[in-house]
């Protein structure tokens, strides 16, 4: 596992304590690995799920600390999101 996906598995599971009962979310970090989050937590893994979100390293890192809105991300084209749109706004609101 990278260190940018360990440090994303931490940084996610800080942010949603308890896990993500709405369904199940998958962040791709491109060239480094994808994360699950779902009722269970935080966790690096490629299963499936309800809503894949897709970014580079930079842009996750920002949405991350806070310096870019997820949805912002996602209008300008930095963030690309690929199942239940609905899901992908409830996950949205609780990192941003």
């Amino acid at each position: 596992m990278s260190d940018v996906i360990t440090a994303a598995v931490a940084a996610l599971s800080e942010k949603i304590e308890g896990g993500f009962d709405a369904g199940t979310a998958k962040f791709v970090i491109e060239g480094e690995g994808a994360i699950i989050v779902d009722g269970d937590g935080v966790r690096a893994s490629d299963d499936e799920a309800d809503v894949t979100l897709t970014a580079d390293t930079e842009v996750f890192e920002d949405m991350l600390s806070g310096n870019l809105n997820p949805t912002t991300a996602f209008m300008t084209g930095k963030l690309s999101v690929e199942g239940n749109m609905g899901l992908a706004m409830q996950l949205g609101s609780v990192l941003g």
